[in-house]
């Protein structure tokens, strides 16, 4: 009977978002942007697959540089450690870097920073999760780089995989978030297709998922976040929705009015906000724009469109959203970070 409620939900989700999108044109919001970050000589960002502040301000960038992989036949090879860490202060003043040649640094993919200031890094080449204080050193690791750093170019397209995989034995994750008690949740996006929660210290406490398109079912978690509730936001890429689940991993609802939801985010504070961005280039729908949404999954406005110039898009990998109105993020194609001011016409309260 669950099964069957969950699929009418979920059919029902569908047929308002599309009917919402017919009738009703999403409201522009008004915005400035700005290339704040300012880079010592002979230092350079690669792609900006990850972007996150933490409490001060402070502007964290992980970044791929150097030469992050080569594909042989049906192998993606990772030649060597191309993950690199940098710390800027707010007003974009580089301040250093963290982890330099470190073990687990071999392709970024997101990095997120808790309510302590810890600094969390997402490494889909070494399959781990790295959490570093907030002074730079590594305090907890999840996951394991293996012996040979070759991982098989159709990982994607594993057909098993998810609920049933051991622990932290991550197959090229994608994102970490946390609940209130801080409990650890790990999107394990491209391998095995499923949410992994741990508790606060690293101890396994249960996973869900699969590969599918089904309620509780993924094709690529490319993002998570958590809201005060508890509740989980997953961004389901390829199946284009943002699936929504209770903190022990029940369906509850799902948003497929977005496009595909290549980063999402959800704002601190009484009443919070989701945006998320449909900026998957390897489908037709990938149009660069942000959405900002009610966690019941109504859309508010958007702003952005793909391109190269400020106010353009380059493929955004990550958005970060301590403030409502205030966003930063960084993008793959452009290789930079965007500092996003909205200015909406009238409060969205």
């Amino acid at each position: 009977m669950r099964i069957s409620q969950s699929l009418i939900v979920s059919a029902l989700t569908l047929v308002f978002a599309a009917t919402g999108l017919a009738q009703t044109p999403v409201p522009e919001i008004p915005f400035d942007a700005a290339d704040i970050l300012k880079l010592p000589p002979n230092i350079y960002l690669g792609e900006v697959p990850g972007v996150a502040t933490n409490s001060k301000g402070n502007i964290f960038v992980y970044t791929r540089a150097g030469s992050p992989l080569a594909t042989v036949g049906t192998q993606r090879t990772f030649t060597r450690s191309s993950s690199r860490l940098f710390e800027f202060d707010s007003t974009g003043k580089y301040l250093r870097e963290i982890g330099q040649d470190l073990y687990g640094f071999v392709f970024a993919h997101v990095v997120r920073v808790d309510r302590q200031d810890n600094i969390w890094v997402v490494d889909e080449g070494s399959n781990m999760v790295i959490k570093f204080d907030p002074q730079g050193r590594v305090v907890m690791t999840m996951g394991r780089k293996p012996e040979e750093i070759r991982v098989p170019a159709a990982a994607a397209a594993a057909p098993n995989g998810g609920a049933g995989v051991p622990g932290d034995n991550f197959n090229r994750p994608t994102d970490v978030a946390w609940d209130a008690a801080g409990n650890i949740f790990v999107a394990d996006g491209y391998g095995n297709s499923r949410v992994a929660k741990f508790d606060k210290n690293g101890r396994f406490i249960k996973s869900w998922g699969s590969r599918g398109t089904g309620p509780g079912q993924f094709n690529v978690l490319h993002a998570i976040a958590i809201d005060a509730q508890g509740n989980v936001y997953v961004g389901d890429r390829e199946n284009g929705r943002i699936q929504v689940f209770d903190n022990d991993g029940n369906f509850k609802t799902q948003f497929a009015n977005a496009g595909s939801p290549y980063a999402i985010c959800i704002t601190p504070g009484p009443q919070q906000f989701l945006y998320t961005s449909n900026s998957n280039p390897s489908t037709t729908m990938d149009n660069g724009e942000i959405y900002k949404m009610t966690l019941d999954g109504r859309i508010l406005g958007k702003f952005g469109m793909a391109g190269k110039q400020l106010k353009e898009f380059g493929t955004t990998h990550q958005l970060d959203c301590r403030s409502e109105n205030e966003l930063y993020v960084g993008e793959l194609l452009n290789w930079r970070v965007q500092k996003v001011t909205l200015r909406p016409a009238r409060s969205s309260n």
